[in-house]
């Protein structure tokens, strides 16, 4: 990492492992970026609380995530992975946020309003998560936060934020952009819906291939025969073939599905052969890390300090703005 990159930053939350979409969708590209940018990926312990509430259950998620990224070809050399929870500034620096800020303006985060649609209870912590994770963004002074169409008033609240603060306490704050990845593909479910784990229709990354078959041969199918015709844009393995076949042996399934030749049966064992080579070596790569997980934990720690600093450092700034020293 150098000064001279600009700096990228990302949050995981460790709420349940990550699927095949997960990976195609974010994890992938976070891989793909540490080259370009000085990368920092941290893993949003802290938020995860407004859900999963079991100390155990927390911990193992947290250091499952870790695990997970090192095996995608995360470099600890190159990208700065480390835990929410080792930057105890965040929630200073977001307490200081909160005073500058509405509650009417936090009531548009769209977590909060789909709670309400649904008359669900809300917590505190859901209601100003968006103060938390502008904190996040802002005490590493990100130039740019990858993110979903869908996940772009992440990054406004931020922007937002970091004006009102810089309009009230004098220039403090970097105004953070949206890097939205257009090339993402959206990986198909087991149903032809985008794969979601609300939607029970994904297929782990690192599943073992039992796993893989069983989610493959669970793919609702017609009754159209072997030597019929069948149109492979209505077809949800077909779909899935797309992500995981190489060109010339998708036009070959396309092929044989339009002149009839090519049974279910058959497609979903190329596809559950496909998906196998493609999970294999993530798989094995995890395990590999796993036999020590007190390296990763170590790394961890590391990292968390290295963070740490520069937290510490943009404190120091804010808190003369605002005149707490």
């Amino acid at each position: 990492m150098t000064d001279k990159k600009k700096i990228l930053l990302s949050g995981v939350k460790p709420t349940g492992r990550p699927h095949i979409g997960n990976y195609f969708g974010a994890m992938k590209q976070f891989a793909d970026l540490q080259d370009e940018y000085d990368a920092r990926v941290f893993i949003a312990d802290y938020h995860a609380i407004t859900t999963v509430q079991n100390a155990a259950e927390l911990s193992r998620n947290t250091l499952d995530v870790a695990l997970d990224y090192l095996a995608i070809g995360i470099d600890p050399k190159k990208t700065l992975l480390f835990k929410q929870s080792d930057l105890p500034e965040l929630c200073e620096l977001a307490w200081i946020f909160n005073c500058i800020t509405t509650m009417p303006y936090l009531m548009r985060a769209h977590a909060y309003k789909d709670a309400e649609a649904k008359n669900k209870e809300i917590n505190v912590g859901i209601f100003d998560y968006p103060i938390l994770m502008t904190a996040d963004i802002l005490i590493q002074d990100a130039d740019a936060v990858p993110v979903g169409q869908d996940q772009k008033q992440h990054v406004e609240y931020a922007r937002d934020t970091a004006e009102k603060f810089n309009r009230i306490f004098g220039e403090t704050f970097k105004l953070p952009n949206s890097l939205i990845l257009d090339h993402v593909k959206i990986i198909p479910g087991t149903d032809g819906q985008k794969m979601s784990k609300s939607y029970g229709n994904t297929i782990a990354l690192f599943a073992e291939f039992e796993d893989i078959k069983k989610a493959v041969m669970s793919i609702p199918t017609n009754s159209q025969g072997v030597d019929e015709s069948k149109d492979p844009e209505k077809d949800n393995i077909f779909a899935l073939h797309k992500h995981f076949a190489d060109a010339e042996e998708i036009e070959e399934i396309e092929k044989r599905y339009t002149n009839g030749g090519l049974g279910y049966k058959e497609s979903k064992e190329i596809l559950i052969s496909n998906i196998e080579k493609f999970i294999a070596p993530l798989r094995e790569k995890r395990k590999e890390f796993a036999k020590d997980e007190d390296a990763v934990r170590k790394m961890l720690k590391e990292n968390g300090e290295k963070a740490r600093e520069i937290a510490l450092s943009k404190m120091k700034e804010v808190k003369k703005a605002v005149g707490l020293y």
